[in-house]
């Protein structure tokens, strides 16, 4: 009501509309014109209530247009395409629409529109047009000034140059050109190999294996819909064949990953939401425990080991302490992309504990889940796990506790 309908009276005025022609109903939220043609204005809000949308899977239309579509789920757009070209269709020739209006942005707009038609494969049936502000001849010199005006660099890249590529979260932890030199970093050659998966078992995520070099990824084994047994036997197979010890070897443990670590005995278990662990890098602060001076290493502000993880690994990223050389397809490369994208702080304006978005969010903003972040945050769990590794004497005797 602040926005478009405002913007519907002005265009009514331009076209010299009379207002006698329409009529707003307030409590149902629709425009009737006087011909029974009519305008429903819908609230795409998601509501935890209704998460499928199916407020909306009786609705019959015509066409329709979901003005800042950034702003709307996924869900949203998917349920009411598929509302348009109910009512009225054939007898009047019209085929079914749906227009999206949106500045750029690193949601599901960007992964459904924008990058397929970047590569010229642009899904049937749906089409991209690149709208910049000198388009609108009525209003490009004064918008121009306006954008000219804006300081925050990623904001004006997006809305003055429609740069769908650009790092437009403030709240991101990586920029873009670190991601990028991701795929051409140079390290200094590492003896030490780790292999971490990601584990889904049928008809769920794909199952990644990556393997390390240090923080060097040389090579990423991709596989889906098999069983944790034929997975079990390839694991052990490449570790032999790739010559990591199982002590190097980490398992997502949450879910079906469970399963797998149970037959990789040595190997060691990442759960997401467990508590963070100490950093052996972070600086001992000397306590008085008990009358006696010791030195203890502070658990960091982190909600959760994911999100210390998470933080740790777009460290590594944005100083170009990490390396991808394993050879992989495009596809495989922009999807790693896309995920490393994902690395942002959720709550940036409010004290507490650092966090960074859930699952959830970053399945509802790519598509899918971000199984090949997930591996390399399970890297990051090795720098930390030799902490607990520690000597302590026991009745005159040295014995290792992990």
């Amino acid at each position: 009501m602040t926005s478009t309908f405002v913007t519907f009276n002005k265009v009514c005025r331009f076209h010299n509309i009379p207002s006698t022609d329409w009529t707003l109903n307030r409590q149902y939220n629709y425009i009737e014109f006087f011909n029974k043609s009519r305008i429903d204005l819908l609230d795409l809000a998601y509501k935890p209530t209704d998460p499928m949308y199916e407020r909306l899977g009786s609705l019959e239309y015509t066409g329709g247009a979901i003005e800042e579509a950034g702003e709307v789920k996924f869900q949203a757009f998917d349920v009411l395409k598929s509302r348009t070209g109910r009512h009225m269709n054939k007898e009047l020739g019209i085929k079914p629409k749906t227009l999206l209006t949106a500045n750029p942005n690193k949601g599901w707009l960007k992964r459904v529109f924008f990058n397929p038609w970047k590569k010229g494969d642009l899904e049937e049936g749906y089409a991209f047009i690149q709208s910049l502000y000198g388009d609108n001849p009525h209003t490009a010199k004064e918008y121009e000034e306006s954008l000219n005006d804006i300081k925050d660099k990623a904001t004006k890249q997006r809305l003055k140059f429609g740069n769908w590529d650009y790092d437009d979260d403030e709240n991101s932890l990586v920029t873009y050109d670190a991601i990028q030199d991701l795929f051409t970093n140079t390290l200094e050659e590492s003896e030490d190999r780790y292999l971490t998966i990601d584990v889904a078992r049928f008809g769920g995520d794909k199952i990644i294996m990556t393997f390390w070099k240090g923080y060097e990824i040389y090579k990423i084994i991709v596989k889906e819909r098999q069983g944790l047994d034929v997975t079990e036997t390839e694991v052990k197979e490449e570790i032999i064949k790739e010559q990591i010890p199982m002590s190097r070897v980490a398992v997502d443990e949450v879910g079906v990953g469970g399963g797998l670590l149970d037959h990789l005995k040595g190997a060691k278990g990442f759960i997401a939401n467990s508590s963070p662990l100490e950093n052996p890098d972070t600086k001992k602060t000397k306590v008085v425990k008990n009358g006696k001076i010791v030195f203890t290493t502070p658990r960091e502000n982190y909600q959760s080991l994911n999100d210390q993880c998470g933080y740790m690994l777009a460290d590594k990223i944005e100083n170009r302490k990490m390396a991808i050389s394993a050879s992989i397809t495009p596809e495989q490369r922009e999807q790693i992309e896309i995920e490393i994208g994902q690395l942002i702080r959720k709550d940036a304006d409010k004290d507490g504990k650092l966090k960074l978005i859930p699952k959830d969010e970053i399945k509802e903003a790519i598509g899918n889940s971000p199984d090949y972040l997930d591996t390399m945050k399970i890297r990051m769990m090795f720098d930390l796990v030799r902490v607990n590794t520690v000597k302590i004497n026991l009745q005159g005797s040295k014995k290792n506790f992990i």
